[in-house]
């Protein structure tokens, strides 16, 4: 929300520079994110200066352009080619020196220079209006008062507004700031607090006068929880025109387009109270009635945007005796506004309900400047000031006469709260004790109304328009912000507690193996728990039956809960791959949902997927992909770390992998992984190998932490390789010919690899070569020669007489 300084300075009289004014807001809870200068005019006329034309004659080498020495108020004179054809000796005019940046119509800058124009030297620029930005003129330059004096800076002549622009992040609960007088409010109270008193400025109506009842509209609200209160009144006799300079800069200053006077002023109003206003052609509303009320389902309904819309049977409408007129609190209607033409209007102020102003705005996904300030609450009790101030204003900017009697229909009044506060509990909250006269002084500064005081506390009346101060802690709150959090003392000693915790829990596990990733290069993701129902039909492995789809899904790609966590990272593998990321490593922590007979469960993932190249391109470093023994390297380091050491692989069982492993502890499969099918990958148009990994996550903090750590001292032995390359059949695997090495030899065998496969020419068929490494240790004494070879000849025998292998 953006806050014009010069605007917050009519309703408080403040002296303090624009950073401190900011300062004192932020610690009052109105957060400033950035302070902004504002020029009425762009670039506030800088290096413009007044100057006057001594000569004028022709340009030599161009016949429409002028050859000037102009004074601007240096020793010297200066010579500036000019195309005005306006321009002549004796005038006065407006300058833009070298240097100076002028801005163009849609606002982009650009730099006067020293230059020759057709062979002529030019040293700046004499201006029309519209190169100032003052006007829109541009037949010629500007003429100027022959009384200026030469070198006089443009901007002490032209009225130009200089301004300081607060940007608010505003939080929801604070509807009561959601003007230029709500922040006067508490920039009035946070000044107190610094012994600072200033009177709050509101505008005055007393010069509101009905001038005749010509023109009378029949109001009736037949939905009064919707709208609680409705105030109107016409004014007839106006003229539809632009607005004046002061009114224009006061909207641009925070980011708004001045419109016509009449809709200006409606603007101009809800940002300097807070109250929402509309303007309807009172000639356009059909037999001088208004109706505030729903209408069916489906009526259609044209809206200042041009946008046809379907309306809601919740949706309040202001209607005429026989249309829709505008949606109210959130949107006018396309035939029913102020134009150029328009002399007489019915002018709205109205307080609608919340919850329906949302839900409207919500539905038809509109968010405008009144929407925003009905949804979150506005002041019940400015309804009809607000509306006699716009009229005010009306009349005094675009003419007319007030033309009817104020239409105030309010029939249940929207009641103060009552709210009692305990200073014990204020103290042991705030964390100190403030003095009772002060806390007096905070709560009457913001308008809270003291009934009572007693020992044991307040009771006060809390203003309506503070829909955010219900309960006692809200009062100390308020309390509390405008004392100011930077005033309540600290001591200097320094508490801790030590914390008991598993280092088994979720998130820590979640943090080491993030850690991990992260540090090979992985990125983590979060992708959405709704999918398509139809990816479901890419493998059998997922159940239609185990389904769990939504009742009013956004879409019907977002229609069902995931059972799997792959077709999420799939598309953001799509996503990053057609932008040119070569290299997509990525991770994600999530659950997938499923419908069983008796009951819904969900159940823990972690997914890790690989695509593309290994590394960048780069000069030193050749593009290999990322593979399937890449990804196993990868589950194999993250089990180490997790401590799962004692796993076996199976070929994977699911149809969504084209090859892939299943590792499987007792408790079952921790982790499945291998490459993608191409045809689940054509179905969401992806050409790149993927391999995809599936971790158990609830299996895994299951079986972590609950074995018994052993430790053994590291041999001072050396270890000793021997290598074998055998010829075998082809159904023979690396598992059945390590689990026979090692029932051969279980003392001395520590570790067997395999470390090269053969199925090429010069074999016989259904043959193949295995290259095996066993590696030996004996954790007593230095292995011999003669031991080494004793069972070298054990293992080849095992393997001859067992698999039929050959020692090539």
């Amino acid at each position: 929300m953006k806050i014009s300084y010069n605007w917050l300075k009519q309703f408080i009289n403040v002296e303090l520079p624009a950073e401190e004014a900011g300062e004192l807001l932020t610690d009052l809870g109105l957060e400033i994110e950035g302070i902004e200068s504002f020029s009425s005019v762009q670039g506030g006329l800088e290096g413009v200066v007044i100057g006057e034309v001594l000569t004028c004659g022709k340009h030599p080498n161009a016949d429409r352009l002028s050859l000037t020495t102009v004074d601007i108020g240096t020793a010297e004179a200066v010579q500036i080619v000019c195309g005005a054809p306006n321009v002549a000796a004796g005038q006065k005019v407006a300058v833009a020196t070298v240097g100076t940046v002028l801005f163009d119509a849609e606002g982009k800058p650009w730099t006067i220079k020293k230059g020759k124009i057709r062979g002529e030297v030019s040293m700046g620029m004499i201006c029309a209006e519209d190169e100032l930005g003052l006007g829109d003129s541009h037949d010629g330059i500007m003429v100027l008062d022959k009384d200026l004096i030469p070198g006089t800076p443009a901007a002490e002549i032209f009225e130009i507004e200089q301004d300081e622009i607060f940007e608010i992040g505003l939080t929801p609960n604070r509807a009561d700031a959601m003007s230029h007088w709500g922040v006067a409010r508490d920039l009035r109270a946070g000044l107190l607090q610094q012994e600072i008193q200033l009177e709050l400025i509101t505008p005055s109506t007393t010069n509101f006068k009905i001038g005749s009842r010509t023109l009378k509209m029949e109001v009736e609200v037949h939905d009064l929880d919707r709208a609680p209160r409705y105030c109107g009144v016409t004014i007839s006799g106006l003229q539809v025109s632009d607005s004046p300079s002061w009114l224009q800069n006061r909207l641009k200053a925070i980011g708004l387009a001045p419109i016509n006077n009449i809709v200006d002023i409606t603007n101009y109003v809800l940002h300097e109270l807070g109250q929402p206003l509309h303007a309807f052609d009172a000639t356009k509303i059909k037999g001088n009635e208004v109706h505030v009320r729903t209408l069916p389902e489906g009526t259609k309904f044209v809206t200042l945007d041009g946008v046809e819309r379907s309306l809601h049977q919740e949706d309040l409408m202001i209607c005429d005796a026989e249309k829709p007129m505008c949606i109210a609190g959130v949107f006018g209607g396309e035939f029913s506004g102020v134009t150029e033409d328009t002399t007489s209007i019915f002018l709205e102020s109205a307080y609608f309900d919340p919850i329906s102003v949302r839900r409207t705005a919500k539905r038809h996904g509109l968010n405008t400047d009144a929407s925003f300030r009905f949804e979150r609450g506005i002041d019940p009790n400015i309804t009809e000031y607000a509306l006699m101030r716009a009229a005010i204003l009306i009349m005094e900017i675009a003419g007319g006469e007030v033309t009817s009697e104020i239409t105030d229909i309010y029939p249940r009044k929207i009641e103060d709260h009552q709210v009692v506060l305990n200073f014990e509990n204020a103290n042991r909250l705030i964390g100190q004790e403030i003095p009772r006269e002060t806390i007096k002084q905070i709560l009457t500064s913001l308008e809270i109304k003291v009934n009572n005081v007693t020992e044991a506390g307040i009771g006060m009346t809390i203003p309506a328009y503070r829909n955010d101060v219900r309960r006692e802690a809200d009062v100390i709150e308020e309390i509390l912000r405008v004392f100011g959090y930077n005033n309540i003392d600290f001591s200097n000693k320094l508490n801790a507690t030590i914390a008991n915790q598993d280092p088994n829990d979720d998130h820590l596990v979640q943090q080491r193996i993030s850690g991990q990733l992260i540090g090979q290069g992985f990125y983590e993701i979060m992708t959405n728990s709704l999918t398509a129902s139809q990816h479901l039909e890419l493998s059998p492995d997922f159940k239609e039956d185990q389904q769990i789809g939504l009742l009013n899904p956004l879409s019907q790609d977002l229609g069902v809960m995931r059972q799997s966590m792959l077709f999420g990272a799939l598309e953001s593998v799509g996503y990053n791959l057609n932008r040119r990321q070569q290299s997509v490593k990525f991770f994600e922590f999530g659950k997938t949902y499923h419908q069983l007979a008796d009951k819904r469960e969900e159940k823990k993932h972690l997914m890790i997927l690989v695509a593309g190249k290994k590394n960048s391109p780069n000069w030193q470093s050749g593009q290999d992909d990322l593979d399937f023994f890449y990804l196993k390297g990868i589950v194999s380091a993250l089990l180490e770390r997790l401590g799962i050491k004692q796993y076996s692989e199976q070929s994977a069982t699911e149809a969504i992998f084209s090859e892939g492993l299943d590792l499987k502890i007792k408790q079952g499969t921790v982790v499945r992984f291998g490459v993608i099918k191409k045809s689940v990958l054509k179905a969401l148009d992806l050409e790149q190998e993927v391999i995809y990994a599936d971790f158990d996550w609830d299996m895994i903090l299951n079986v972590i932490g609950k074995g018994n750590i052993q430790f053994q001292a590291i041999s001072k032995y050396p270890l000793v390789k021997r290598d074998f390359a055998l010829l075998l059949d082809q159904q023979i695997s690396f598992d059945d010919l390590s689990s026979a090495a090692y029932k051969t030899e279980h003392n001395l065998l520590k570790k067997v690899q395999l470390f090269d496969v053969y199925t090429g020419k010069n074999l016989p068929e259904n043959k193949k070569s295995y290259a095996l490494s066993f590696t030996l240790q004996d954790d007593r004494k230095t292995l011999t020669d003669k031991q080494i070879d004793k069972v070298m000849g054990k293992l080849q025998k095992t393997f001859e007489e067992q698999f039929g292998a050959v020692l090539r």
